[in-house]
């Protein structure tokens, strides 16, 4: 139950700054093609959204399988041998992920302790670079699922299958022209 709704926040976060992040970029080109007017405030904004995009879609990336990586190695190898060397891999990945979180987090507590606020926007900048510990707490999250079905014998990969999508995607898109 919490991991669906997690799951749906997530989701609609991101098409939320997806979708902010166009409407404020569409309405500063009306406004200043069309009025000839600028909105101060909109390249800043769109910039916020942009970077809470990036730092929530990197745990989504994870929970779909959406990241690439070089796995040619890894598929030489028999099932045993990669499903350890995933959980090895699955386990530096929570190491990055925890020493970046912690830095971003003292990053943001500085910026919060000296007041910095944002140029543009009335608004102190540590609340939109929040999104950083936030977006590195859920990759954390993350890859804690992936370590987890990795220990359970579920899957033995921590990449996606590029060449299965797309296969996938061939027969669909051959299979719709007959």
């Amino acid at each position: 139950m919490l991991k669906n709704w997690l799951e749906h926040i997530e989701e609609g976060l991101i098409a939320f700054l997806l979708a902010a992040m166009t409407v404020v970029t569409f309405a500063q080109v009306v406004a200043r093609y069309v009025f000839n007017y600028s909105f101060v405030w909109a390249l800043e904004l769109t910039m916020y959204f942009f970077g809470a995009l990036i730092f929530l879609g990197i745990s989504y990336g994870v929970r779909v399988g959406a990241h690439i990586g070089v796995d040619a190695f890894v598929r030489l190898l028999a099932p045993r041998p990669a499903r350890y060397l995933a959980i090895v891999s699955t386990l530096l990945c929570l190491v990055y992920a925890a020493i970046v979180l912690y830095g971003s987090w003292i990053y943001v507590s500085k910026i919060h302790m000296i007041g910095i606020m944002a140029q543009d926007l009335p608004i102190p900048q540590w609340v939109p670079r929040l999104v950083m510990p936030v977006g590195f707490l859920l990759l954390i999250y993350r890859f804690g699922e992936v370590l987890w079905h990795l220990l359970q014998g579920d899957h033995a990969s921590l990449l996606g299958d590029e060449v299965a999508d797309a296969m996938k995607y061939r027969s669909d898109d051959t299979g719709d022209q007959k």
